[in-house]
């Protein structure tokens, strides 16, 4: 099967050069990631912290343990993350619910109002760029690229046998 691509990429393609274009996409991901997390309000942030704090506020509170197995790290590693938000007061400890041994973390009041406008600063960003860079055309060819990131982002992979996207 051929798939046919704008001159710009080199013509016509097999599935079989797929490699090519995944590098170069992941490649353009983790740019657009920086730039976007520099345009934040959490750009003092590490990534982890950044990482740690995204899933505390759409996932609400966890323990140290249930973290760090849904960050893939090390639980002493996730102890070190937790140590410094809360530090600065961005994430609070509460004993847990039902299991005294153990504590849960959530956000604080600061570490929410941090994190929203740091979303918000990153949308502005990119609504401001896709503004200022693209033609109406090349805005529209973006768009319809979306549904294929999407796709590609909620196929199962090794380890999530869902195909839910990590947050």
């Amino acid at each position: 099967m051929q798939v046919f691509l704008p001159d710009s990429y080199g013509g016509a393609v097999s599935r079989a050069d797929g490699t090519r274009t995944a590098d170069e996409l992941a490649t353009l991901v983790a740019l657009l990631g920086r730039r976007m997390r520099a345009a934040s309000a959490e750009a003092e942030l590490t990534p982890s912290q950044q990482s740690v704090m995204g899933r505390l506020g759409h996932e609400g509170p966890a323990t140290t343990a249930a973290l760090a197995r849904r960050e893939l790290v090390r639980p002493q590693s996730m102890r070190a993350t937790l140590a410094a938000l809360e530090e600065r007061g961005l994430v609070v400890r509460a004993p847990h619910p039902t299991d005294g041994r153990q504590v849960v973390f959530s956000l604080s009041a600061s570490g929410a109002a941090l994190l929203g406008s740091g979303r918000a600063a990153r949308r502005g960003w990119l609504a401001e760029a896709i503004e200022a860079r693209l033609t109406p055309d090349e805005h529209r060819a973006l768009a319809g690229v979306l549904p294929l990131l999407r796709r590609l982002a909620q196929s199962p992979q090794h380890g999530n046998p869902t195909g839910d996207v990590p947050q």
